[in-house]
């Protein structure tokens, strides 16, 4: 089972036969690209995978629980996830060919 990006390495090194190095190049250069896409762009689409894009939260008043005192929050980018239906199906049991 994959879990973290070290799992996610190792198995595409055992089904692609790749060393575990030319793996972790591999996925690193992916997420790598991502962020840099996100950063310029604001979205990316991957077809029955999901839509990554970029909001701004507006900004807002909290409260400190420790003094009780209120505090403004800045507006800031935030990355939101919206999961294919490929993705939705598979994780909920189905059979959803991806």
């Amino acid at each position: 089972m994959i879990g973290t990006k070290r799992d996610m390495v190792e198995r595409i090194a055992e089904q692609v036969g790749v060393t575990g190095v030319q793996a972790r190049e591999i996925v690193q250069a992916t997420l790598d690209s991502m962020v840099e896409t996100l950063a310029a762009t604001g979205r990316i689409e991957l077809r029955n995978f999901g839509v990554f894009s970029v909001k701004v939260s507006a900004p807002r008043k909290a409260r400190n629980p420790r003094t009780g005192e209120t505090v403004m929050i800045a507006e800031r980018k935030v990355v939101k996830f919206k999961p294919g239906k490929a993705m939705t199906d598979k994780v909920n049991g189905g059979n959803c060919p991806a």
